[in-house]
């Protein structure tokens, strides 16, 4: 018996050891081209061990007039204001509705849920944020669109319900603490799981984000990463299909590590959230386990 356990689990390691080399290698693919000379690639192919390396991908992305550094504070500073501000908004909305007795309760239960059935549709929305709300071409636009998601909501909400004790809250109560006090001090201590969990998908929304730029922004100096880099993708595509002068073609085209650049541009995109992943990951999993069934 002893010896069949161990050979199950000798298979369900060497499993997810094949998983890991699945999921990872492809990355390492992407990095490793990223530094690889383009005539090599043009010659060989892509290549585990390139015969040349080259910097030339990452030198053309950063010393381009696109500006890739300005877009990075750009997102940097938009993926944590928004996550902040949408985790903020969403404890505020979720917290009164997952407490017994709040008036207007099943409301504005149903009203959250119906944005998640209807939208009043891209035109009115564009309308609305550009006309009334007078976002176009603001560091707003890259914020508020993204900060209030019913599912997250929804689902911040019945943490509360289930995981909170109500008998902390009502002693908290007794001893002269607000709400706000309570949901400060008591509330989102405990819910650190659930916060964590959200705020990394809100920061991976927020960072992946490029449709609202699209439509919201004209200003490069308010492009993020995500848009910049279609941008860019857009150029270069444009440069090597065009039917331009053999001259200029070489001129210009040529010049340009158009495969290195392309996987050097989802290195620079997917870098700084490999980055952050690690510091959530503890909470994520717990936030993914909740309401599991423990032996």
């Amino acid at each position: 018996m002893e010896i069949s356990n161990k050979f199950v689990n000798a298979l369900i390691h060497l499993l997810f050891l094949a998983l890991v080399v699945v999921f990872v290698f492809p990355i390492l693919l992407v990095i490793i081209i990223s530094f690889t000379d383009q005539s090599t690639i043009n010659n060989f192919g892509y290549q585990i061990i390139p015969a040349q390396t080259s910097l030339d991908a990452y030198r053309y992305i950063f010393t381009s007039d696109m500006g890739v550094g300005h877009a990075y504070l750009v997102t940097i500073g938009s993926t944590v204001c928004g996550t902040l501000i949408s985790v903020m908004v969403m404890a505020l909305y979720a917290y009164p509705l997952s407490r017994p007795g709040l008036k207007g309760k099943g409301f504005f239960t149903f009203y959250i849920f119906f944005t998640m059935l209807f939208s009043g549709g891209l035109l009115a929305w564009y309308i609305m944020v550009t006309k009334y709300y007078h976002m176009g071409n603001t560091i707003l636009a890259l914020i508020l669109p993204l900060a209030m998601s019913p599912w997250y909501t929804i689902i911040m909400r019945t943490f509360f319900q289930t995981t909170i004790p109500m008998s902390v809250i009502e002693s908290a109560k007794i001893d002269g603490a607000g709400e706000m006090k309570i949901l400060i001090s008591l509330v989102l201590p405990l819910a650190k799981p659930a916060i964590a969990t959200i705020a990394l998908f809100q920061t991976l929304a927020y960072w992946n984000d490029w449709f609202n730029p699209m439509l919201l922004i004209t200003d490069k100096n308010l492009y993020n990463l995500q848009f910049l880099l279609q941008v860019m993708m857009k150029n270069i595509q444009m440069l090597s299909d065009s039917a331009m002068s053999a001259e200029v073609a070489s001129r210009f085209a040529g010049n340009i590590p158009e495969d290195a650049v392309r996987m050097a541009l989802c290195v620079v995109a997917m870098g700084p959230i490999l980055i952050v992943y690690p510091f959530f990951q503890k909470y994520f999993i717990q936030g993914l386990t909740i309401g599991a069934v423990k032996g």
